[in-house]
């Protein structure tokens, strides 16, 4: 049980309810990736894309919001939503339709996917509103502030939580955000950041995480240790209890974080969870690192963290930080690449980069906080269609051929078939502009490179994604056709998935090759 919260802060002033109409304006272009690039584990898996490629909506309103998820040809259909304005429960009500599972008083991202939620503009605030990202994948939300969420009182939000992830959630970039409370449980506050039953693959960057009982969790119980991958980097933590984050099980990477005012405990490894914990700067606080309130240990590998003002408890029953002197015992593997600023600045950094409407920026190692790279690609008009470029097959041999085909939705006239039969002049059309379309084979094949070829006449891909059919995993996502690379993996059926076109994609070829 959670130890009474040492510090309280008065209540945050709340916004009054805004009483803008629910309509959502369309502009014209298609997202682009966020700014400064997605990193850590949310890297992995396929990579997190968000709504790139898709339509850009504007929405004041927690109605406009969900709206926009309505109003998608499906589930899936890429979406970057601009927030600007005060979101409340005055505001924010259920939307229906086929692409969207919404409900009022909480923003919800339900069973979807290929969605960016960003702040422009004077600032977005979630004013005890909270987020929640549920049998979903491919989300990013960035540069917005959620506040004061209760699970107990009233208004009530998503548990409490600001921002929660359950279900089977894959792929999430939070970024450039500020989480904030005014208390702790026992004033109807819970998590800020949470993430529970097989939530895989998630960053979280330069952001503030302040004034709260709980930091958050990765995974509910002690039986719940299917939740990992996830980045911690660049985020201040500031007057917060405890669960700096609470992690059971699984594998979490925090570095340069700067912990300020833990007030009981920081990071909590336990039931076997491995923690890497590099040059972060611990500042006036408790036992910020070790395993508590529990006797199945978890683990860590600590380098170049400042500890400074840090106290550190004796060990005794089901509690045993790490300290006073933290040494690593375990050893984790990181992925991604990554380069360290040093402990020593990160105070100065974090301070310039994290949290809303800090301008995005971000840090290259250099100690120095950097704008975001003003050469990034900008929107695009989607009513000019970009070249696909030369599609000369690469090297090696076209291991569709001989393979069999299927998918889901189909014009007529058009066959699956017909993407390996080696015939540019025939092809497979969806009976839209979305769809999917498979290679298979009767036992497992080492695919890591495919190239799509397009009929005369077709229309263009705007975002698509291939998937490893047997698994569920994004092997890598993009637009247009042509060729593209990935990790190689072994698999009975490889996927296209069509998420956006303009005009119908006439796919002439699917080809798949080892190399």
């Amino acid at each position: 049980m959670r130890r009474a919260v040492a510090v309280r802060l008065s209540a945050l002033l709340a916004a009054g309810a805004l009483t803008a109409a629910t309509g959502v304006a369309l502009s014209t272009t298609t997202a682009s990736a966020a700014a400064g690039g997605v990193t850590g584990y949310a890297t992995q898996n396929g990579g997190t894309t968000g709504g790139a490629g898709g339509q850009t909506v504007r929405a004041t309103t927690g109605t406009a919001i969900h709206q926009a998820l309505c109003s998608r040809a499906s589930s899936s259909t890429p979406i970057t939503i601009q927030v600007e304005g005060t979101i409340n429960h005055g505001n924010t009500a259920k939307v229906s339709g086929s692409s969207c599972n919404t409900a009022a008083g909480v923003i919800e991202l339900k069973q979807i996917s290929n969605v960016t939620i960003v702040g422009v503009g004077n600032g977005a605030v979630f004013d005890q509103l909270g987020i929640h990202i549920r049998e979903s994948r491919n989300i990013i939300i960035q540069n917005v502030t959620v506040r004061n969420v209760k699970k107990s009182g009233s208004p009530t939000s998503n548990g409490g939580d600001a921002i929660g992830m359950e279900s089977g959630v894959r792929n999430v970039w939070v970024d450039h955000v500020t989480l904030e409370a005014s208390g702790g449980e026992s004033e109807g506050y819970d998590g800020l950041f949470d993430m529970k039953d097989n939530t895989q693959y998630v960053t979280l960057s330069y952001s503030v995480l302040r004034n709260s009982g709980r930091g958050g969790l990765i995974g509910s119980s002690e039986s719940d240790t299917s939740n990992g991958y996830v980045t911690f980097h660049h985020n201040l933590y500031e007057n917060i209890d405890s669960r700096a984050p609470l992690l059971r099980g699984g594998i979490a990477h925090m570095y340069n974080n700067h912990y300020k005012r833990l007030n009981e405990s920081g990071i909590n490894s336990r039931v076997g969870a491995r923690a890497k914990v590099d040059n972060n700067y611990f500042e006036d606080s408790k036992d910020v690192l070790g395993t508590f309130y529990t006797d199945a240990a978890g683990y860590w590998q600590v380098s170049g963290n400042v500890f400074d003002n840090v106290t550190w408890s004796s060990r005794s029953g089901d509690h045993n930080p790490a300290g006073p002197n933290p040494t690593s015992n375990t050893s984790v593997s990181i992925p991604y690449g990554f380069t360290l600023d040093g402990a020593n600045c990160v105070p100065n950094v974090v301070a310039q980069t994290a949290g809303a409407n800090k301008g995005l920026k971000v840090s290259d190692g250099s100690c120095t906080p950097q704008s975001p790279d003003p050469t990034d690609p900008g929107p695009t008009d989607p009513g000019e269609p970009t070249d696909p470029g030369p599609t000369d097959p690469p090297a090696g041999t076209n291991l569709s051929l001989g393979a069999g085909a299927d998918g889901s939705s189909k014009a007529s006239g058009t066959s699956y078939g017909n993407v390996v039969d080696g015939n540019t002049g025939t092809y497979w059309s969806p009976s839209g502009s979305t769809g999917s379309v498979s290679v298979k084979w009767g036992s497992a094949t080492t695919v890591s490179k495919v190239n799509i070829r397009l009929a005369s006449g077709s229309g263009t891909i705007g975002a698509y994604r291939l998937l490893n059919h047997d698994t569920g995993a994004v092997l890598a996502s993009g637009s247009g056709a042509g060729t593209v690379s990935f990790s190689p993996a072994s698999l009975k059926k490889i996927t296209l998935e069509i998420t956006n076109a303009s005009g119908t994609p006439r796919i002439a070829e699917f080809e798949t090759y080892a190399s």
